[in-house]
């Protein structure tokens, strides 16, 4: 039987050199990529939600894989209804976004026919494509954008109105079609894609789209919007790039040859005037009618061009992108967000960033002036206010009084770990700083009154018991730090305060890990194919016992903790492998460390 590792460097292959993907079907019928799958997403928060169906991560088994993969090769398997939720959409009061949570096995076999599905198509995606992908996320393509956009005139902001609901099936599939060549594997995506949906224990077809939540919506999403990739690779950006580079700027030049004149001339005083005269303006034509340039970045359903030219021809690629995705794709793009954005004197907006095209000539350098042209990458102040809003009331900062049932060690980590998380996000933002000053304030403020309240003393009070002074390679930080000591161990720490400010021009985040291919099995898969209950030893009908967090295990009271308790929490593990039967007594609460030692 072929390793995971192995199937998926052929399949890659395939990709690199454009070659047909035949007898996919059969490559289902291989439990090493269903271990790789159970690897890779058993950790996720949404394992133990189920979907249409009680069935979780927890309880998962080898006998589950099988029988997937049994219903797979008799054609038998049937996808399920997702169930349907709304959550909010960010900076959206009143719009909410569906997303569809799929019962385990369905998650399982999604995750399967994705690790096929990405390393076929990964090597073939356009380089302007950051979204869902290896390697890649917000900060590459927003890192592209400062690097290589320089002299922008105008931002063609876009946004395809209900992306992932709007995908055409019929499309889709013929996409799909010319490079897989196998009837068998199309039909099951097919059966995927209409399988529909749960909303209120309704059931409801699905004419279109995939649904957002699914393991395999982000992969085929690509594919589809692939399309749009190539169509601007392949006509648009022809279409509108012309010429090497600018014209020079005449006066400039003449400017520049009389300063050198009158240095000849001995007039050193009006040459230097002169000379200065040069620094304040472009050696390079920046109105060339022959010069043009149109640059591209899309992250997901988000894409952004950047355009030298005049503003009707901004218009116009506006218009080619809007009938083409109509025409040939069956999408629309949003007018309320698909914006035309003057570089210089307007921001556009993109990833949660504003982009900017820097303009001032009074900052030069021995080389003339020193940012004019360069992109910006802006934090946006409605961002640090949202930040904000949930702290402060009447505009003054609050305790939260939703913490005040936490231990003072777990909300000061908490506040660190919301902070440091948008502090990282904006680390490229050049006004970093700036803005993020007022947030950390405002965090700061309701964390010291949030341990005032729990612990019933003043603010001051707080300073004088948890702040610390901290050497950094930045200098000396003030912080409020707490440390809980354990036996034989290093203590935790928890500590607010000490995250830099500093803009980072080279932060990259990345989604997803670089390997997308990395099969090494996991501690947990190994412990599952050794196929033995780790609490009796028994081999009949060997589960997995998962637990959404380690502080699940937490008891109160003084009662003794049942064992298998104490063996995850002494493992610092969420998952337990156990027999059908030690499983069973655990979810009624029979299980005890004196059980399992009898049944041994």
């Amino acid at each position: 039987m072929r390793r995971a590792e192995t199937i998926l460097n052929i399949v890659r292959e395939r990709g690199r050199r454009g070659l047909p993907l035949e007898r996919v079907y059969r490559l289902l019928y291989n439990p090493e990529l269903y271990h790789t799958a159970y690897g890779k997403i058993y950790r996720n928060d949404g394992a133990l939600t189920p979907g249409s169906t009680e069935e979780t991560a927890d309880g998962m088994s080898l006998a589950k894989i099988e029988a997937i993969t049994g219903a797979l090769r008799h054609e038998r398997y049937r996808w399920r209804p997702v169930r349907r939720i709304y959550i909010e959409k960010p900076r959206s009061n009143k719009n909410k976004r569906p997303l569809g949570i799929p019962s385990w096995s369905d998650k399982l076999l999604q995750e399967v026919i994705r690790l096929i599905l990405e390393a076929y198509y990964e090597p073939q995606f356009s380089d302007r494509s950051h979204g869902f992908r290896p390697g890649r996320g917000c900060h590459t393509a927003l890192s592209e954008i400062q690097r290589k956009w320089s002299g922008t005139t105008w931002f063609v902001e876009g946004d395809i109105s209900e992306c992932f609901g709007s995908l055409d099936h019929s499309i889709l599939l013929s996409i799909l079609s010319e490079k897989i060549h196998d009837n068998r594997f199309l039909r099951l995506i097919e059966n995927l894609l209409k399988a529909g949906y749960l909303e209120e224990w309704r059931f409801n077809a699905t004419l279109s789209g995939t649904p957002q939540g699914g393991v395999l919506s982000p992969i085929l999403s690509n594919i589809y919007l692939d399309r749009l990739d190539k169509y601007v690779e392949t006509t648009l950006l022809p279409n509108h790039n012309r010429k090497a580079e600018r014209g020079y700027n005449p006066e400039y030049n003449y400017l520049r040859d009389r300063a050198k004149r009158l240095a000849k001339r001995g007039h050193n005083s009006e040459a230097e005037q002169t000379r200065k005269r040069t620094r304040s303006m472009p050696s390079r034509d920046p109105d060339d009618p022959d010069f043009r340039r149109l640059r591209y970045v899309r992250y997901a359903d988000d894409f952004l061009l950047g355009f030298i030219g005049v503003r009707e021809e901004a218009e116009q690629i506006k218009w080619q992108l809007k009938g083409f995705m109509r025409d040939s794709l069956k999408l629309e793009l949003s007018d309320s967000k698909t914006l035309i954005t003057h570089g210089r004197t307007q921001a556009a907006r993109f990833l949660g960033y504003e982009v900017v095209v820097l303009h001032d000539d009074t900052k030069q350098s021995r080389r003339g002036r020193a940012i004019n042209g360069i992109i910006g990458l802006k934090a946006p102040v409605d961002v640090v206010r949202a930040k904000c809003a949930p702290y402060q009331k009447g505009g003054k900062p609050i305790h939260r009084a939703e913490r005040l049932n936490d231990n003072v060690f777990s909300i000061i980590a908490g506040y660190q770990l919301e902070f440091r998380g948008i502090a990282d996000y904006y680390r490229l933002a050049y006004n970093l700083s700036t803005r993020l000053n007022r947030l950390r304030w405002v965090l700061e403020q309701s964390l010291t009154k949030t341990l005032a309240s729990k612990l019933r003393i003043s603010v001051p009070k707080v300073y004088e018991r948890y702040q610390r002074t901290i050497h950094t390679e930045r200098g000396p930080y003030k912080v409020l730090r707490v440390e809980v000591r354990r036996k034989g161990k290093k203590p935790l720490v928890a500590q607010w305060g000490g995250v830099s400010l500093a803009r980072c021009k080279g932060a990259v985040l990345n989604d997803r890990p670089k390997s997308a291919w990395n099969t090494n099995r996991t501690e947990l898969l190994q412990r599952l194919l050794a196929d033995r209950c780790e609490l009796c030893g028994s081999q009949e009908g060997v589960q997995v016992h998962h637990v959404r967090s380690l502080k699940d295990l937490k008891r109160k009271g003084r009662a003794e903790k049942p064992g298998w308790v104490k063996q995850m929490a002494s493992r610092q593990r969420k998952t337990l492998v156990v027999c059908q039967k030690c499983h069973t007594d655990i979810h009624a609460g029979r299980h005890s460390k004196h059980a399992a030692k009898k049944r041994i």
